[in-house]
């Protein structure tokens, strides 16, 4: 095994930071794919362009600790490691870190494929990919490994007709923007997760019409997993549907499927960790009896993603 290979080395812009005074969420999965991006080329990809039919590769799945937030200003590294090689994916293990406070600030485990300019289906990595891939073979470290999420395999994707017949809630409507689309045409990486970002304010509404914009209670993400299942296009009129999976004394866990509008077909499934999060001590609160009662009348025990 061998030591972690800095790929990444940046910080926290202030238009990274959400409502909570934090980064958000999307822009830990937005590094840690600029930080992909850096480990293709070590790992022998070259540059994308006409002749190469742009091969690169993308995360198909994340599973997301966040451990200490970071505020604007904030220095970032982020060191990888392979953790699986396999002929069709890699596993590759991503540490974020703050240098200047030396403390891990999350990490991501990422299922990724090598794909090119149409992505109609993974393709296999070549011979030169893999031989480099094993040399940096790492293992997984425990603040790394699953807390309060199981990694099972994948359910069969919803449907958007089914995820309302079992009563999960709308917390999102919109088109796909230009902006959040990459050179090939398709969402980028972080606009999944950040599509679910923007839900959240809906989200809470629910929750005995919670508004965040006039509160000092806010909320914060411990821990995410999300499975990517199709790489939709600009103009895409993507809809979410949300609920709550299990409530603890501080900790909940919530789940949300993103759909094609149109055809009611899965995008991507996403399941976290949260806390409600005292945005002036900047810890996390026991849920208080009011809001637990407005997330028990969310609560579909059954689901998963």
């Amino acid at each position: 095994m061998t030591s972690l290979i800095e790929i990444y080395r940046n910080s926290v812009r202030t238009w990274e930071c959400d409502e909570m005074g934090h980064m958000n969420i999307q822009f830990y999965v937005d590094k840690a794919t600029g930080a992909l991006a850096v480990l293709s080329r070590m790992l022998g990809l070259p540059a994308p362009s006409s002749s190469n039919a742009g091969l690169h590769l993308v995360a198909k799945e994340h599973h997301i600790r966040f451990l200490r937030e970071q505020l604007a200003g904030a220095p970032i590294v982020i060191q990888a490691g392979v953790l699986e090689v396999h002929d069709s994916h890699l596993r590759v293990y991503f540490e974020m870190r703050n240098p200047a406070a030396d403390v891990v600030a999350a990490t991501l485990v990422a299922r990724v494929e090598l794909v090119d300019h149409a992505r109609t289906h993974p393709l296999p990595m070549p011979s030169e990919l893999l031989e480099r891939a094993r040399e940096m073979q790492t293992h997984l470290p425990d603040h790394a490994a699953p807390r309060g999420l199981e990694l099972t395999p994948p359910r069969e994707p919803l449907t958007l007709d089914q995820a309302d017949a079992m009563g999960m809630v709308a917390t999102y409507l919109t088109p796909l923007e230009p902006q959040l689309v990459d050179s090939d045409g398709f969402m980028t990486t972080r606009a999944y997760i950040g599509a679910i970002s923007d839900s959240i304010p809906n989200f809470a509404s629910r929750v005995g019409n919670w508004d965040r914009s006039n509160s000092r209670i806010g909320g914060a993400a411990l821990e995410y997993r999300l499975v990517y299942h199709q790489a939709p296009r600009n103009g895409t009129i993507l809809t979410i549907r949300s609920a709550i999976r299990h409530i603890g004394p501080k900790a909940y866990t919530f789940c949300h499927w993103l759909f094609d509008n149109d055809t009611g077909r899965t995008i991507a499934a996403a399941e976290a960790v949260a806390v409600m999060f005292d945005l002036d001590a900047r810890k996390a609160i026991t849920i208080p009896d009011k809001r637990r009662a407005a997330l028990e009348k969310l609560l579909i025990p059954e689901l998963g993603i």
